[in-house]
């Protein structure tokens, strides 16, 4: 009997890795190379280890990628064995996908049996920003998957007292804030606090073992930084986004305190379009507008990472420009960052860009956390491996719906997905608590029918944000009607009677959880079909068609076409790639295809479409000044700089407005093939200068 039960638990395992895998991998070649600037930046990394170190977003290593190394470590490695594709780059984050809901299956299984473990497993398997951010170049499942296993090893030390796994556990919290720098620093509270309150061993000791393990923590997380930050300016690439050209500055910054604002909590404004000092609209190249235009922190609009254009020309306009995929769609969703949502307790519940992501199961979450709470009579004191977890999992969750609901800082709605794995597992355990609370009787019985109902009134409402969108959503509605409410219902009435088989209750308990699955599995499966946005990936009701022939196309979700039908666009000066790539492979500099280009929207388009020598005068935020004109002098006095596409000095890279016009008047304009400068963005046009000679 016992080997028939493991058979089946392990059957119920692989179909869940099963479900997560073709979730995650199927049909991935729809979302071609995701985000292009980080996609630019993985392909720089590939071709020498000083790029691959630094994380350098172009060629030339001339400025990084505004994020810590780790994750594009992992991409790099990828396209290095596959080759640079969009499915190599994509396969570091659906694998964490996958893995961690095997991870979480572990970690809940040992402390409250394998029910328990299997439904946390497919919650957050089937949660939508889950699968569309593992579908996504973004690194945030990467994080998601080694913050899991960080659990597991501070689970293990708390339990057994033993240091080795509090240290491994915060190697592991370290190798995070590699990934995404602070944001994994968001699950600290749920450690500390457990760790402390658990009682396996003293509490000198347990003080002891943790100051030791925040020094190696710490070591861990600003290893990297202090190593580049140590290295002169002029022998590395400029630090991108960070303000002053050091990792340290990036993370404190633009990684760090323009994320973080909770005025709206202690009674400031509950909105925030521009987000953060420096937040939305910082004079990017290549723009994207708030959808009001009203963006008080910056210039015109916050810059796209890799939103192409839909004639299948790639714009690295100057001025802001919208750009698609749940950015108000069809559905009438308002918003575009997670910070111009009103900030409030209802903000992940309302009707804007982070509705169906991540909200599903909150409220089971919380009656799961409930309902664990009592049976296990939860105190300060942590004495058992379940009390320690239930701990653990809701400091997870707690504190970061508290800040998805009031940050007015600068945050993505893909951010979210840092809350599945929590919620999925305060659900898995709270259901199977609840389930043994029905059967026990008495007034805790009630708490399974009620969580049932208010879940699936979240979901209703979630849905109906959606059912003049889709007519699938309406079947959505009778389906969760049908499998959720009306069991719920009979729960409820069964439990006011005293009547029924538990036979009967378990198929109806059985119903109304496949109830509360339809509806985000529904959207999740939409992203097999449907291309998430490469900006802020996002699964749920909007890419599901309006029509259950399917009659939206396959960008239905707003997306930009990813063809190439044409030269590419930059700064609106339509160029024929062909012609400029020709004359550049005839025209080497020092064995290379080189240019140097003004904007990283130039640079990352050249990068990912050609085999160019692409070097950028313009980080992500388009307001960094990479080097001086002295220093751009000298670099063409050596001979490492001789071919410029240039602009007029006018654009939004106002940093490189010097540079540009010292190559405009004193370089060789070339004439290499056709071109087209009919079109221009604000006044912007780009053309290609030598400058061989200029310098003496």
């Amino acid at each position: 009997m016992k080997k028939i039960k493991v058979m089946k638990e392990h059957i119920f395992l692989a179909a869940i890795v099963i479900l997560s895998a073709l979730l995650n991998f199927v049909n991935s070649g729809i979302e071609g190379t995701s985000n292009s600037y980080y996609a630019a930046g993985v392909k720089s990394m590939t071709l020498n280890f000083k790029n691959f170190f630094f994380v350098s977003m172009d060629p030339g290593g001339f400025v990084t990628i505004d994020k810590p190394p780790f994750g594009f470590w992992m991409q790099a490695i990828s396209a290095k064995i596959f080759g640079f594709s969009g499915w190599s780059i994509l396969l570091p984050q659906a694998l964490a996908g996958v893995l961690s809901t095997v991870v979480i299956y572990i970690i809940v299984k040992k402390s409250f049996g394998s029910s328990a473990g299997l439904l946390s497993a497919l919650f957050l398997a089937v949660t939508p920003v889950f699968v569309a951010v593992s579908r996504n170049n973004t690194i945030d499942n990467q994080l998601v998957f080694v913050l899991l296993l960080a659990c597991w090893a501070l689970t293990t030390a708390a339990r057994k007292g033993k240091f080795k796994y509090l240290a491994i556990g915060m190697v592991l919290i370290g190798i995070g804030f590699n990934i995404k720098a602070l944001q994994a620093y968001m699950i600290l509270p749920a450690i500390y606090i457990m760790y402390l309150l658990s009682n396996t061993i003293s509490i000198k000791k347990r003080i002891t073992y943790l100051a030791a393990g925040t020094a190696i923590l710490l070591a861990v997380s600003f290893s990297w930084a202090l190593i580049v930050d140590s290295i002169p300016a002029a022998s590395r690439p400029y630090v991108g986004s960070s303000g002053n050209n050091t990792e340290m500055g990036l993370i404190i910054g633009h990684n760090g305190s323009e994320r973080v604002s909770l005025g709206s909590l202690f009674g400031s404004s509950s909105s925030q379009q521009g987000g953060g000092p420096g937040g939305f609209g910082q004079g990017g190249p290549g723009g994207q507008g708030a959808p009001s235009g009203n963006v008080p922190n910056g210039d015109q609009g916050f810059r796209d990472k890799g939103q192409d254009g839909a004639d299948g020309n790639f714009k690295g306009g100057n001025m802001g420009g919208g750009f698609g995929g749940r950015m108000g769609g069809s559905s009438g969703l308002t918003g575009t960052f997670g910070a111009q949502t009103p900030a409030g307790i209802t903000r992940l519940f309302s009707k804007n860009i982070l509705s169906d992501q991540i909200v599903w199961f909150i409220p089971l979450a919380f009656f799961g956390f409930l309902a664990a709470a009592l049976k296990e009579k939860l105190k300060f004191k942590l004495d058992n491996e379940r009390k320690q977890s239930i701990v653990m999992w809701f400091m997870w969750f707690f504190p970061e719906f508290v800040y998805f609901s009031f940050n007015t800082g600068l945050f993505h709605p893909h951010y979210l997905t840092m809350m599945a794995a929590p919620i999925a597992a305060l659900t898995g355990i709270g259901l199977v608590y609840m389930w043994d609370m029905y059967k026990e009787g008495g007034w805790k019985a009630w708490l399974l029918p009620v969580a049932l109902l208010a879940n699936g009134a979240v979901q209703m409402l979630m849905l109906s944000y959606f059912t003049d969108s889709s007519e699938i959503v309406k079947y959505l509605v009778i389906l969760l009607i049908a499998l959720c409410f009306i069991p719920a219902l009979i729960l409820a009435a069964m439990n006011i009677f005293k009547k029924g088989s538990q036979k009967v209750t378990k198929v109806l308990a059985a119903l109304g959880v496949i109830g509360i699955l339809v509806s985000p599995l529904a959207g999740s499966g939409a992203a097999m079909f449907y291309a998430v946005n490469s900006t802020n990936p996002s699964a749920g009701m909007e890419l599901l068609p309006a029509t259950l022939s399917g009659s939206q196309n396959q960008n239905g979700n707003g997306n930009m076409d990813m063809g190439m039908r044409g030269g590419f666009g930059f700064g609106g000066n339509s160029i024929n790639t062909t012609d400029l790539v020709n004359f550049l492979n005839n025209h080497k500099v020092n064995g290379k295809s080189q240019i140097v280009v003004s904007s990283s929207n130039t640079a990352e388009n050249l990068t990912i479409n050609t085999d160019l020598y692409v070097s950028s005068l313009s980080g992500f935020q388009g307001n960094e000044v990479v080097m001086s004109l002295d220093q751009f002098k000298s670099l063409v006095k050596s001979g490492e700089v001789r071919y410029v596409l240039a602009n007029d000095g006018n654009g939004r890279g106002n940093s490189n407005s010097e540079i540009m016009n010292w190559v405009t008047k004193n370089g060789k304009l070339i004439s290499y093939g056709s071109t087209d400068s009919s079109s221009s963005t604000n006044g912007s046009s780009e053309q290609l200068y030598d400058l061989a000679g200029t310098v003496k």
